[in-house]
């Protein structure tokens, strides 16, 4: 049996993080923080298969500066990171996730909330198994504690 693939979510809506944790700790090892500090501390102590990360916490879009610093890390920046955001206009998407502008936030995917679950597996599924061919076909180890 494959081991279960790892999950953080990076909201500062507790309420919304629980409900997002309920839906994937079906199928995934999931973690959970609330602010960007803690998730990039998160992402450098664990290794994570998919971050599932908010635009709008703390003084404002903290969650586009996280995506960019994730973007410019040599170790980070091949990991998916998929977008789970109130705004749409706000932030210039045009859906389905295409930007505006490319390179405005540096994502793989985005959906908007509330986000149903069938939507939210479907897409973590297939970012998780898009990295993993990427991944394992270019004989990088998968996510794991000792990793780092």
């Amino acid at each position: 049996m494959s081991e279960r693939k790892r999950v953080l979510i990076v909201d500062d809506d507790p309420d919304f993080a629980a409900g997002i944790r309920a839906i994937l700790d079906s199928q995934y090892d999931t973690a959970v923080v609330h602010n960007p500090k803690d998730g990039w501390d998160a992402l450098q102590k664990d290794r994570y298969d998919l971050l599932c990360l908010d635009i709008m916490m703390g003084r404002g879009a903290e969650g586009v500066m996280m995506a960019r610093k994730i973007r410019k890390d040599r170790v980070l920046r091949e990991m998916p990171v998929l977008i789970i955001t109130g705004l749409r206009e706000q932030i210039a998407f045009l859906f389905p996730g295409q930007a505006i502008h490319p390179g405005f936030v540096p994502v793989d995917e985005l959906v908007e909330k509330p986000v149903e679950p069938e939507l939210l597996l479907q897409k973590a599924a297939a970012l998780i198994l898009d990295y993993a061919n990427r991944h394992y076909d270019g004989g990088l180890a998968p996510a794991t504690d000792a990793g780092r």
